[in-house]
C-alpha cells in the first residue's frame, strides 16, 4: 500500500512515516502543499494524510485542487483541537475523515484502515472471500481456521490484490504500491510473491486464488461473502 504523509511538522512527520514503514506501507512524504500538489497528481497513492495548517499551499486548497484533478484516493485530514470550521471545510472540500491533534499514532492507523475498507466496499474489518478469512485491523489470514504465515509484504500483496478483487492488477502497479521509487523494477520478486501467496493460501491448488493473466498481471478471483 502507498501513502502519502503531508505535514510541515517534522517530528510529527517522521513519527507518521516511521510508523507506516513499520506497517510494510510504502510511504512518501511532503512538508509543503506546493509539493504534495505536484505528487498526489502525478503518482499513485492509496491514501493521503493531510495537515491542514500547510506553508505554501494550505491543506484545504490542496485537498479541493487534487480533487478537481480527479484524484480519488482517500484523504485523512489532521487538524488541531477545537478548529472545527477547518474541519466542515477540509470536509466540503473533499477529504473523506479527520483525526484531532494531539492524537496517539494508533488512533491514526485505525482511522487509515477504516478509510482502505469504505474505499473497498466493506464495512468491516473482518472480510470473508471463499475460504479466506481476512482480518485487516489484525493484519491476519486464515483459510478454513488455518492460520497463514505472511511476511509483510506477502500480505501487502494480497490486501492490494483483495482491495482490486475481480479486476486485473499488473506487475508495474503492485511494484508501484509495494515498493519505493528507486526499486529495481526488472526484479522478479512479485512473482516470487504470488507464487508463495498461492502455496500458503491453497497448497493443495484446489480453489486457484490468484489467477494470472497472460501479459496483463494478476486477478484475486474469490468474491466477497455476505
Amino acid at each position: 500500500m502507498r501513502m502519502l504523509v503531508v505535514e510541515d511538522d517534522e517530528l510529527l512527520r517522521t513519527q507518521l512515516v516511521r510508523q507506516f514503514r513499520d506497517d510494510a506501507w510504502v510511504v512518501e512524504e511532503a512538508a509543503d502543499g506546493r509539493e504534495a500538489l505536484y505528487m498526489g497528481a502525478e503518482y499513485p497513492y492509496d491514501i493521503a494524510l493531510v495537515d491542514l495548517g500547510l506553508p505554501h499551499l494550505n491543506g484545504v486548497e490542496l485537498i479541493r485542487r487534487w480533487r478537481a484533478h480527479g484524484c480519488e484516493f482517500p484523504i485523512l485530514v489532521l487538524t488541531a483541537r477545537g478548529d472545527w470550521q477547518d474541519k466542515v471545510e477540509g470536509l466540503e472540500a473533499g477529504a473523506d475523515d479527520y483525526v484531532t491533534k494531539p492524537f496517539h499514532v494508533k488512533e491514526v492507523r485505525a482511522r487509515v484502515h477504516a478509510l482502505r475498507r469504505r474505499a473497498g466496499g466493506r464495512a468491516s474489518s473482518v472480510a470473508r472471500y471463499g475460504p479466506l478469512l481476512i482480518n485487516f485491523g489484525a493484519r491476519r489470514v486464515t483459510v478454513a481456521d488455518r492460520a497463514l504465515d505472511l511476511t509483510a509484504y506477502e500480505y501487502a500483496t494480497l490486501e492490494h490484490l483483495v482491495h482490486r478483487a475481480g479486476e486485473v492488477v499488473s506487475k508495474a502497479e503492485l511494484t508501484e504500491h509495494l515498493y519505493d521509487q528507486d526499486f529495481d523494477r526488472d526484479s522478479n520478486v512479485i512473482e516470487v510473491f504470488i507464487g508463495r501467496l498461492r502455496k500458503k493460501i491453497d497448497p493443495d491448488n484446489c480453489i486457484n486464488p490468484i489467477q494470472t493473466v497472460r501479459g496483463a498481471g494478476y486477478r484475486f478471483v474469490l468474491e466477497l461473502q455476505g
